[in-house]
């Protein structure tokens, strides 16, 4: 059987399809949200994927570097930084504020998937990249997530003009060029991220550009597109548990904050691009495929792009970074970021 810490979202695909692993407590079970998490009553948390850390560092064969920092020293908060080394002295550099996923419940900017993505991004696209790292449910219940990463939202536009805290910010940072990006958990925390800008305006001259969301996780009570007749129906449910237990005191699966569609102020997304990946094989494809026709029909003033990857899983550019279709990615999303 699978062990349960080494475990990161690239075990999705295949373990989906199990259904048991090994307790660790005789307690019984509240409940049960495999592969993610698993609580029980006694107050045990087992998680299965996304614990392990991966140091900062300068990557041997990309050259960029990374750093932790705190951005809020009263909630302990922090976040990763990155920033390519070959980029020119002075020279200033697209910013993207970044959300990882793991169903809220799991993984961490610090986890080797994420390390690695961002790496790879941030080589690739020469920016400079702040990966937020939000507390998780079930010890800090939703919308606890979404308050931390306004805050690292904010942290960051103080840097606008060169007058925050952290030093390659303010040397490297390029606000003209500023984006919001996520998968998963992390691209529904960026929507809401954006919608809060856009009902805001956090002024002094800061606008996000643009956004992207891969496999982004939004649901919704009625079934869409063709969720009823292909969806695997253990794993929808999981996804579902996921919100239910991450957010218990929201309105349900037509909430809002997980169902754009039902959003009287999605018109307010605070930027003016908007590229919304989704995988062919994925249960949540049609809920990326509906928000972006959301998004497009409720009068926001702004361009929106879908990009469909056939024949691929969830996150499927985490699985297998090396893959040829995750390569075509990196690249489509190191061209929108310099646009």
């Amino acid at each position: 059987m699978l062990p349960c810490k080494g475990l990161s979202l690239i075990f999705l695909p295949l373990i989906f399809t199990l259904h048991s692993i090994p307790t660790i407590s005789t307690d019984p079970i509240l409940y049960d949200i495999y592969p993610f998490i698993r609580v029980y009553k006694n107050g045990t948390i087992q998680r299965f994927i996304g614990q392990d850390f991966a140091p900062p560092s300068t990557d041997p064969s990309t050259a960029v570097r990374s750093k932790d920092v705190k951005f809020s020293p009263q909630l302990n908060l922090t976040a990763r930084l990155y920033l390519p080394t070959n980029s020119a002295a002075g020279r200033k550099l697209p910013l993207l504020i970044y959300f990882h996923g793991g169903g809220f419940f799991t993984e961490s900017a610090f986890s080797p998937t994420y390390h690695h993505h961002l790496t790879s991004l941030v080589a690739r696209a020469q920016i400079v990249a702040v990966s937020v790292n939000y507390r998780l449910a079930p010890e800090h219940l939703l919308p606890t997530a979404y308050q931390d990463s306004w805050v690292a939202l904010k942290w960051a536009f103080s840097h606008y003009g060169g007058k925050g805290s952290e030093p390659w910010l303010n040397s490297y940072a390029n606000f003209e060029y500023l984006y919001l990006g996520g998968d998963s958990a992390g691209g529904n925390i960026a929507h809401r991220m954006a919608i809060r800008v856009g009902l805001e305006n956090p002024g002094g001259g800061i606008k996000v550009k643009g956004m992207f969301l891969n496999c982004p996780y939004f649901l919704g009570k009625k079934a869409i597109g063709n969720e009823s007749a292909n969806a695997n129906v253990y794993a929808e449910t999981q996804m579902q548990k996921l919100w239910e237990h991450a957010y218990p005191k929201s309105a349900g699966l037509d909430d809002p904050m997980v169902n754009p569609g039902m959003d009287p102020g999605l018109k307010m997304v605070g930027c003016k691009r908007v590229l919304v990946y989704v995988a062919g094989n994925d249960v949540l494809k049609w809920r990326g495929e509906y928000y972006a026709a959301a998004l497009g029909r409720s009068g926001w003033k702004g361009e929106v792009k879908v990009v469909e990857v056939e024949g691929e899983n969830h996150v499927f550019n985490l699985i297998n970074p090396n893959s040829s279709k995750a390569i075509a990615m990196l690249r489509v999303l190191a061209s929108f970021l310099n646009h």
